[in-house]
């Protein structure tokens, strides 16, 4: 008489075990690595953001530098105004953001000097700005005619 034994083959409960372990090791690793890549892709969008709005307010104040033939600033008021017989622009200068009438650029400000002739002034007629950032530095600046030494 033959005496059958079905064995079934199968991993021993210790293998299983070992498996589970590792497989929870690699996916620990991934959630963490996982974790740092979004971290620095927010990194990477915040850095896109801010010199995206720097971009936009350089262009703005190019485009008002150069379109409008008085320029001056209020230190008491912290404004830059742009004016022509018809038309004015102000730019309101806060803490956190630079307010352009209905446009707000979301800018931290370092420092910003104001100059008339390459000379640095407080108060009045500017024909140049320089704005500071952390990480970046705009200047700014119109080409004088005769009727800014004419008034």
């Amino acid at each position: 008489m033959k005496h059958q034994t079905n064995k079934i083959k199968a991993f021993t409960l210790s293998e299983i075990i070992i498996v589970l372990i590792l497989t929870a090791i690699v996916v620990g690793l991934a959630f963490t690595i996982l974790g740092l890549v979004q971290k620095h892709m927010l990194s990477i969008q915040k850095n896109y953001n801010t010199q995206t709005e720097l971009n936009k307010l350089e262009a703005s104040l190019w485009l008002d530098f150069n379109r409008f033939s008085k320029i001056e600033f209020d230190n008491i008021e912290n404004r830059l105004k742009f004016k022509t017989e018809i038309d004015s622009v102000k730019y309101q200068f806060l803490d956190t953001k630079i307010v352009k009438d209905l446009d707000t650029f979301p800018i931290m400000l370092k420092q910003r000097m104001f100059f008339l002739n390459g000379k640095l002034v407080k108060q009045g007629q500017v024909d140049a700005i320089k704005i500071e950032t952390q990480k970046q530095v705009l200047f700014v600046f119109k080409q004088n005619d005769a009727t800014l030494f004419m008034n």
